[in-house]
């Protein structure tokens, strides 16, 4: 009989006056409970047969003791799993090294959806800022906590089993550890389960023989069979079972047609009876939570009882990055140093998607922290980020394959060129087959089940875009020294057109370079993987003769990006010394450009010009401005700073020595109507501010102010601002005045009216050290022309005025689309201190 279903109160009961009579026939092996037995004590007439051998008589104590002893043995389990899971062993622990599960945990995106083809290619192709807003949007619509897997849907239907799907890497145990601690401290389903049990595939697979289910669970926990079986008879349908990693479950045999099995104390094969547990042929009531990975999950949805729930880990979201950084770190300074520079570079903050990425880079800052280095140098490249990734699946999720690492890489690698040279993300089943012997066994490999009218369809993927092309890369640089050489040219000889952007495939490139410094090779030789040194001169050979080719466009980023890859300072400052000007024409100069800037630079001693001319954020100017007087000419156009920021810029400018570069310009707008232009060259500095001062009868259009060459320092940056945009000619006349140092002015007004004459004549005599002023105007009319006929300068001053006079007898010309007109003669007058003079000048060329 059932031994969960050893009393029937049925025809099998009579009564007497005495009380009820009991009849109850027990296999061998089980054991009876009768409810009228209570305090061990026969209230009863009991009539007991037994004609099995060996046979012991077993008298439980009653309900409400039983349900005592069961409370006692759970809460017990429970002490023992708050102390064996509150703390974490990490995959570079030494032993006795443990940190707490609190220190690391955050609560990864879970949704409860199946994505169809375009949305999976959405999250698997976008990256940086659009990869979040693409994890916000499912965020918004479909996310879970843990608290609710086993919640009741729209139609009120609450799962019986419930998958919690995840990629390697993405946290499923880490999850299920946190579900054990909360469950355990009381946090997470107190009134749902009574007791939870954590099944671990891998482990399973190491257990030998035939044996129970009791047995089983007896070698994942701390109970004995006995207390086991006492506590899944007591309420059966408040019991929880975790299976962790079903893709890991080696299944030997026909798990379809394998006879039932209900019996939680009959012997079989561990996965046998793991299998019918999943069924729900052995406790039909109790309730599942298996986590697989995307490859086993269909073979999962097969086997597991129903109702079923699908759910899936998507990784951190944005938030939960940040949430990991500062738990990791614990220290505000650190953390803030940290997160700022990952999320610089757009490839290394999606990866961190990945919970396992999150962590190798952690691990590796705070090391580089730990020894008082600069982070920037902590984490070197992208490249060793993705090899480290590589290499901890390798060591810890690849057990049991049935080929060597070589030969796993090397199919991994054939499909990832496949599906980059044809630019798909999401592969066929037939494909996929046709390249990797064990799809299903590989860590780096998604699996997809997609509807097709009446069908299913299976397709396959990488992790990311990023990881299918950086398995791209490391196929090429394995190969045979002639293979190597055949495949990067084939490939660099795509999109070699375009001289503004980088080539089609250039992510690949950049791994290719970045898998041949020499801590990453180091990495990849623990693994058998070897990289032919004539392959390692063949790269490097090529980006030099791409620097030539390409010296005056903006592909010089690009080549930039694959130094820092590579990160060997000696053949980088070679290759820096090889390119003159490092350009960025049209195209937005993003954070990793700076990174990649700034290293480059640092490996040289001097470089000829820098020239940008996309809008430069303060942010991205600081990055840089270390290595800015490594230039002999700069020129950059800044997006529009603060007061604050345009003060510090100058100090920071002056701190670096960046004024020591031949030639230094830079244009900053500080709104839409008022900028900024800052040029120092050889001998002189200048700044050109753009004003709006509309009190001199006269709009003035632009001031440029020229200074010795470290004279523009002494500015007071804060006050020329609130200057500028006050718009008021007398508080910017007294600013004018104040400039000690200042030696030339040009200016450009719409007209020389009198009260602007009269305005230039009062800066001319106020300002000590200001010896020449030039004024370009559209319009000379005769008003402005008597006050400077009237005047004279200052001596060694020099005020030289330039526009059209209208020769007109009425309605003279005032405007600016009247400059072509013929009554207009361009004048040229000139006033010092010996007087006045005017003369007739050449019309410009373009106003003929």
């Amino acid at each position: 009989m059932d031994p969960f279903y050893k009393f029937r109160s049925n025809n099998d009961i009579s009564t007497s006056h005495s009380g009820p009579n009991v009849s109850a026939a027990a296999q061998s092996g089980s054991h009876i409970t009768a409810p009228v037995l209570t305090n061990n004590t026969i209230t009863s007439n009991v009539h007991i047969i037994h004609n099995a051998p060996g046979c012991t008589l077993y008298l439980p104590p009653s309900e409400e003791t039983q349900t005592s002893a069961s409370r006692s043995v759970i809460l017990n389990y429970k002490k023992l799993i708050c102390s064996e899971y509150q703390c974490v062993t990490e995959y570079n622990s030494r032993p006795g090294e443990h940190v707490l599960l609190s220190e690391r945990y955050t609560q990864p995106l879970i949704i409860q959806k199946h994505r169809d083809p375009k949305e999976r290619e959405e999250e698997i192709c976008s990256s940086g800022e659009s990869f979040q807003q693409v994890l916000s949007s499912r965020s918004s619509d479909d996310s879970v906590h843990l608290n609710a897997l086993f919640d009741p849907d729209s139609r009120g239907i609450s799962p019986s089993a419930v998958i919690l799907q995840g990629n390697s890497g993405n946290g499923k145990s880490f999850t299920v550890q946190k579900i054990m601690m909360d469950w355990a401290s009381g946090d997470l389903y107190k009134e749902r389960f009574d007791i939870v049990f954590h099944l671990k595939c891998k482990e399973i697979n190491r257990i030998s023989g035939k044996k129970s289910l009791v047995e089983i669970l007896s070698y994942s926990c701390s109970l004995t069979s006995d207390q086991i079986s006492q506590v899944l008879q007591h309420s059966p349908e408040k019991v929880l079972f975790i299976i962790d990693g079903f893709d890991e479950l080696r299944l030997t045999q026909d798990i379809y047609g394998m006879s039932p099995n209900t019996d939680p104390l009959q012997k079989a094969l561990p996965e046998v009876v793991l299998c019918d547990l999943l069924r729900g042929r052995i406790l039909p009531e109790s309730f599942l939570l298996v986590t697989s990975r995307s490859t086993a999950t269909d073979t999962l949805s097969k086997l597991l009882k129903g109702p079923q729930r699908f759910s899936e880990i998507m990784g951190f979201s944005e938030k939960g990055v940040e949430e990991y950084f500062q738990k990791f770190f614990q220290n505000e300074e650190l953390f803030g140093k940290a997160y700022t520079f990952v999320k610089t570079n757009e490839t290394l903050i999606t990866a961190c998607s990945i919970p396992l990425v999150c962590w190798i880079i952690c691990t590796t800052i705070k090391e580089r922290f730990k020894s008082g280095a600069d982070v920037t140098s902590g984490l070197e490249t992208t490249t060793s980020i993705y090899a480290d990734f590589v290499s901890t699946l390798l060591e810890h999720h690849c057990q049991g394959l049935s080929q060597s690492v070589p030969t796993l890489l090397r199919s991994l690698g054939q499909l990832a060129e496949r599906g980059t040279l044809e630019q798909q993300v999401l592969l066929d089943e037939k494909t996929v087959y046709e390249t990797v012997s064990d799809p299903a066994g590989n860590p780096f490999l998604c699996k997809f089940l997609f509807k097709r009218t009446i069908r299913q369809e299976t397709m396959f993927s990488f992790m990311h875009l990023s990881f299918q092309e950086f398995f791209t890369a490391l196929y090429y640089v394995l190969l045979d020294e002639e293979e190597s050489q055949r495949k990067c040219t084939q490939l660099f000889s795509i999109d070699t057109s375009s001289l503004t952007c980088p080539p089609r495939f250039a992510a690949v490139v950049q791994f290719a370079f970045g898998l041949l410094n020499k801590d990453v090779r180091r990495t990849l030789e623990k693994h058998g993987l070897f990289i032919h040194p004539k392959t390692q001169a063949h790269l490097k050979e090529w980006i030099l003769e791409q620097l030539h080719r390409y010296m005056y466009s903006s592909r010089p980023l690009f080549f930039l990006h694959c130094l820092y890859e590579l990160h060997e300072e000696d053949f980088v400052k070679e290759a820096m010394e090889a390119l003159e000007k490092v350009s960025a024409y049209g195209v937005v100069m993003r954070r990793t450009d700076c990174w990649a800037l700034l290293y480059c630079s640092q490996c040289c001693q001097c470089m000829e010009e820098l020239y940008i001319d996309t809008r430069l954020t303060y942010e991205k100017l600081l990055m840089i401005l270390p290595v800015l007087h490594k230039f002999k000419i700069v020129s950059l156009i800044l997006e529009g700073l603060s007061d604050s920021e345009t003060t510090e810029l100058m100090c920071t400018l002056k701190r670096e020595q960046t004024l020591s570069s031949h030639c230094f310009d830079v244009f900053s707008p500080f709104t839409n109507l008022i900028s900024i232009h800052l040029s120092i060259s050889k001998e002189l500095s200048s700044i050109r501010i753009y004003p709006r001062c509309e009190d001199l009868g006269a709009s003035l259009r632009s001031l440029s102010l020229a200074f010795p060459r470290a004279g523009i320092i002494d500015i007071d940056w804060t006050r020329l601002s609130q200057t500028i945009h006050r718009g008021d000619s007398h508080a910017l006349l007294s600013f004018l005045c104040s400039l000690s140092k200042l030696k030339k002015i040009e200016m450009i007004v719409d007209c020389l009216s009198k009260m602007c004459s009269a305005w230039t004549l009062q800066i001319i005599q106020n300002c000590s050290s200001l010896t020449e002023l030039k004024v370009d105007a559209c319009f000379l009319p005769e008003e402005g022309i008597k006050i400077l006929q009237r005047s004279r300068t200052r001596p060694a001053c020099i005020m030289t005025f330039q526009g059209f006079m209208c020769n007109k007898q009425s309605q003279k010309c005032t405007q600016y689309k009247d400059c072509r007109c013929s009554c207009n003669q361009m004048m040229k007058i000139h006033l010092n201190s010996q007087g006045f003079s005017m003369e007739t000048s050449q019309r410009p060329l373009f106003w003929s």
